[in-house]
């Protein structure tokens, strides 16, 4: 391979793949009865999302892809406002389906309660994952392996429509693991906690692939 590290633009697509912002409603923005699979920003991501437009919107992208989840697609609003794009919602970009890591109060009108309990299974499925290194813990999931192997599929045919160009695809943090997991050439389907509008790059071409990124967070961090 005469370009190993896919430095020549032209041959390789430029692939800024970004987790969505946080979703995870305080007790006055929580929904009683809400689909919590399928939440809206909280205050705190809609922050963080203005804050990722700023940070990209001087770069120029050839098209954006989306998850069909409301958290990513709200994630991506302001920035394809800002740069007048409209971005093109994948299926298969969607965070692994996962079983029942903890159950929900029964309750729903004690409202912290709910938020307790949606902030403790987001940290129970990170930690179940990050011991284990896949996804397979968690009973009646999708496969892990057959998870991987979907996201993967789905980000290299991205990839195959744009090369010599730069694309975004918004998505999850366990898409986001699997993707980089396979680049690397690793086992383990996740291997690392992606933060909110984290931005990762990867240079693809249709052979091979590069990470350039990894869980950037600067236009999110805060001063000491």
């Amino acid at each position: 391979m005469n370009d190993p590290f896919l430095f020549e633009r032209n041959n390789a697509a430029e692939l800024f793949i970004v987790r969505h912002a946080d979703a995870i409603p305080e007790e006055d923005e929580i929904i009683p009865s809400g689909i919590y699979d399928d939440l809206p920003l909280s205050r705190t991501g809609r922050k963080q999302a203005q804050a990722l437009a700023e940070r990209l919107s001087s770069l120029s992208f050839d098209a954006i892809y989306s998850s069909p989840l409301r958290r990513c697609l709200e994630t991506a609003a302001p920035l394809a406002e800002r740069l007048g794009m409209t971005p093109i919602i994948v299926e298969r970009l969607k965070e692994i389906k996962l079983g029942n890591v903890r159950p929900l109060p029964e309750d729903g009108q004690d409202l912290a309660a709910l938020t307790k309990a949606l902030q403790e299974r987001q940290l129970d499925i990170v930690r179940i994952a990050g011991e284990t290194g896949h996804w397979d813990a968690i009973p009646d999931s999708e496969q892990s392996i057959a998870f991987r192997q979907r996201v993967v599929q789905t980000l290299d045919e991205i990839v195959g429509k744009h090369i010599g160009q730069r694309i975004l695809a918004f998505t999850h943090g366990g898409v986001i693991n699997a993707y980089i997991a396979e680049v690397l050439g690793l086992k383990k389907d996740f291997f690392f906690p992606a933060a909110n509008t984290s931005i990762t790059i990867v240079r693809a071409s249709l052979e091979h692939r590069v990470l350039y990124v990894l869980n950037d967070i600067g236009h999110i961090m805060k001063p000491a």
